[in-house]
């Protein structure tokens, strides 16, 4: 019905390059079965971005259970840098040669849209941002799309289906459709009042037909208390100065009573508007430039073969950890088992890379998406975009 791969071809490793393909059956007809090492690593990250926050691990994990292979990888949600390996393979290569596609896929898109959401929550600080970017995208993916916004810092999503799987309240307000179809904005809102669960916040969209003042004082006197919040989602067309918009909408409510009434911002921000926009909006609805985030650039290399260090040009070969301070977060990637255990500092140095799999099953405790979301936001703490 859809254009979209059945999760058996995935699972079966039909979703795969045809060189892998190629490769596997010249393998078996020539006998060779080379026991490999090979690391996932990104050399560098979209639009020069300093680091990047790693999603897609569960469903690798997934991928792989079963198959006849060790993979030590960082946790997901962890902040990783470029030339860094978050990810290692250790079996026989023809037993996963050809998922490297489905892999990387999985990490890459994941990965990106994660970190694209660490970055507009470090442009919002301490206000909301609810991931609206679900429409851009097939709705296939709609889940996994909204989950790496989650788990990367977004505080809620738009779509049913993703909430019920992050076991989250999904979020919105109301389209621009009920407005236009109920032919007035203050008739759409009461409507809404009316028939919507109590325990959902009113939040009013206040741009469809008029200016966002007259509009935001008209339905904050027509539900008085029972409002919290108005959208602004100003086409561009007719924008202007956003942020004066908003400030003169904030003026005209306070002046009239209605300071506890929110002010959220939404269509088509980025970083740089959220940042703007953060000392006059209380929240943000962030869609196409998360849902479109530009894919972390992942590759996977061979590094060892048959225990002996072998990469290609470009590539350092041999076994690798990633090492951190746990006192003043200095980081270094090294080969594996180096004795080293303190920093220069003094600091005790733990290794990023933990067992995921061993032997085909998975080992490592897979956490739920809150806990996941937490351990990327105390990674970003501190970062800049």
């Amino acid at each position: 019905m859809f254009h979209t791969a059945d999760p058996k071809e995935i699972k079966s490793g039909k979703v795969t390059d045809v060189y892998f393909a190629r490769t596997l059956e010249v393998l078996k007809a020539k006998g060779i079965d080379k026991r490999v090492r090979a690391e996932v690593f990104a050399k560098t990250l979209p639009r020069e971005w300093p680091w990047a926050v790693l999603a897609g691990v569960e469903e690798a994990a997934r991928l792989m259970e079963g198959r006849p292979v060790d993979i030590r990888c960082f946790r997901e949600g962890s902040v990783f840098l470029p030339w860094e390996p978050v990810m290692e393979i250790k079996g026989n290569y023809a037993d996963f040669c050809v998922f490297e596609t489905a892999l990387l896929g999985l990490l890459c898109q994941s990965t990106g849209v994660a970190t694209k959401a660490g970055r507009i929550k470090i442009a919002a600080g301490e206000r909301m941002v609810v991931s609206f970017g679900a429409r851009r995208m097939h709705p296939v993916v709609a889940p996994v799309i909204e989950r790496a916004a989650y788990i990367g810092g977004c505080d809620g999503v738009a779509v049913t289906t993703s909430a019920e799987l992050l076991d989250v309240d999904p979020m919105g307000t109301m389209p621009h459709a009920l407005v236009i179809v109920m032919g007035d904005t203050v008739e759409a809102v009461k409507a809404f009042d009316e028939v919507v669960d109590k325990k959902i916040g009113r939040v009013a969209l206040i741009d469809t037909f008029n200016d966002e003042k007259f509009e935001a004082v008209r339905v904050a006197e027509a539900l008085g208390g029972r409002l919290y919040g108005v959208r602004l989602d100003t086409p561009a067309s007719r924008r202007g100065d956003f942020y004066r918009i908003f400030k003169e909408v904030r003026w005209e409510l306070d002046l009239r009573g209605f300071k506890d009434v929110k002010l959220y911002a939404s269509g088509g921000l980025d970083e740089k508007e959220v940042a703007e926009l953060r000392p006059v909006a209380d929240a943000f609805g962030v869609g196409t430039c998360i849902s479109n985030a530009p894919v972390v650039d992942f590759a996977m290399d061979i590094v060892e073969v048959d225990g002996k260090p072998l990469a290609k040009r470009g590539k350092w070969s041999g076994a690798k950890d990633v090492l951190r301070c746990a006192l003043c977060g200095e980081r270094s990637v090294v080969p594996l088992q180096n004795e080293a255990s303190r920093c220069g500092c003094g600091g005790r140095l733990e290794s990023l890379l933990e067992p995921l799999l061993k032997d085909g099953r998975i080992t490592a405790r897979l956490p739920k998406p809150k806990e996941i979301r937490e351990l990327a936001l105390s990674g970003l703490r501190g970062r800049q975009l």
